[in-house]
């Protein structure tokens, strides 16, 4: 049997967590990065708190996604020198 590396590279962590975090995943079939770059970001949420939710964007008659975006925005604004 083959014996296993104690050496994990997945587990290191980056120099730069700004340019690791902002970096497209590595695939053939995704589109060049752009400006614009969105990743995914999964929650888990209480099946009470996702519904008071959706009711909150609804009644501001926006979606669920743009109205977290804007919060998240509000909560966590830029760093200096960051677009």
């Amino acid at each position: 049997m083959n014996e296993r590396s104690s050496k994990r590279s997945f587990a290191s962590r980056p120099r730069d967590p700004d340019r690791w975090i902002r970096a497209p995943e590595h695939s053939a079939k995704r589109a060049p990065a752009t400006e614009d770059f969105t990743a995914r970001l999964t929650i888990d949420v209480t099946a009470d708190m996702r519904g008071r939710i959706k009711i909150a964007a609804f009644q501001s008659g926006q979606t669920v996604a743009d109205m977290l975006r804007a919060l998240f925005e509000r909560e966590f604004p830029p760093s200096s020198g960051e677009g």
